[in-house]
């Protein structure tokens, strides 16, 4: 396994992550693609055999039993807490990112988790209803208290995540440490100011839906697994740009045939190419964790590179939320 260290922390991760969104109790208003705990405790025992020991989950996936399966599953296997980077989430929660709101989510998810501290800390979406100044005090406490090593930011403006980190640089609180952004080579809109902005503050770049839930890992755009036929989420996150998105598809499968790979591999590998410290992949079962590890013996040709990305046209913004009052963004639902 390949490590790096998260921003500018002493925290080692490996270069892969596995996402907890695919743990967790089927609900009828959630996602019906969940996995029980027995599978979710069989692929985090691989992950761990393979070397893949960050875990990233939300206090709100699965209504929170995506953390209590993850926390039941390393408690059975005996895991040393040292020997694991956990990561969590707030904001889809009443009060979303307020003080009060950040002090209830954080012990509960401890609770569910079993554990006495996270390694990182996630604000899932950026909170226009409460000032910056309290939400970057209230983690920052966190931090000083010793039950959060780090903080991340997840989808959002880069203008906010540079308002929030100026603010946390003014009063000498912690700083985010990472960007869980939607990235992969069919949307790469953070590109233009949510990248660089992470550039100047050191922060690592763990981005979600790699592989563009699925539809970089085949030739064709539909698929009949029960996410593809089910996850309302996932459709209108990508269905819209299906028409300027298919020759992006194609190309990856161009390129996978030429190294002879799955085309799973070469997408993961395009984000090592452009500096992602650890993509979020999704496991429902132990040997999609073989077949993300696999993907990090790949290495690109900038060619390769090129010849993925030339397709590719503007989207419209998919994850951070509107502003209060504007027209919702596509895909900025609790689905990720």
């Amino acid at each position: 396994m390949q490590y790096t260290k998260l921003g500018t922390t002493d925290i080692t991760i490996p270069r892969l992550c596995i996402g907890g969104m695919s743990f967790g109790q089927v609900f009828e208003d959630f996602h019906q693609w969940v996995i029980d705990q027995p599978s979710t405790q069989a692929v985090i025992a691989r992950a761990l055999e393979l070397g893949v020991n960050f875990i990233d989950t939300a206090n709100v996936y699965a209504h929170g039993t995506s953390e209590e399966f993850i926390g039941e599953s390393l408690k059975n296997l005996g895991v040393k807490r040292e020997d694991v980077v956990l990561a969590s989430k707030v904001y889809f929660n009443e009060g979303n990112l307020s003080s009060a709101a950040i002090a209830r989510e954080i012990d509960a998810t401890l609770t569910r988790l079993g554990t006495d501290y996270l390694d990182l800390y996630i604000i899932h979406r950026f909170d226009y209803g409460t000032p910056i100044e309290e939400t970057m005090e209230a983690l920052d406490s966190l931090v000083r208290a010793g039950k959060v090593r780090a903080l991340g930011a997840s989808a959002m403006y880069a203008y906010q995540l540079h308002n929030m980190q100026v603010a946390a640089d003014e009063n000498g609180w912690t700083k985010f440490s990472s960007m869980q952004n939607h990235y992969n080579l069919l949307y790469r809109e953070d590109e233009r100011e949510m990248i660089p902005v992470c550039q100047q503050y050191g922060m690592s770049l763990t981005p979600y839906s790699p592989l563009a839930s699925g539809h970089l890992t085949r030739p064709t755009w539909d698929s009949d697994s029960i996410r593809s036929t089910t996850d309302g989420t996932m459709r209108s996150k990508y269905d819209r740009d299906r028409e300027t998105d298919m020759p992006i598809v194609g190309r990856v499968a161009e390129v996978a045939e030429r190294h002879g790979v799955a085309m799973s591999d070469v997408a993961l590998a395009w984000h090592w190419a452009k500096g992602v410290a650890a993509p979020l992949v999704g496991c429902s079962r132990p040997s999609r964790v073989d077949d993300a590890v696999r993907a990090l013996e790949l290495k690109l040709s900038d060619d390769d590179v090129a010849y993925m990305e030339e397709p590719y046209l503007p989207h419209e913004l998919v994850g951070p939320l509107a502003r209060p009052g504007d027209k919702p963004l596509a895909g900025t639902t609790v689905g990720r």
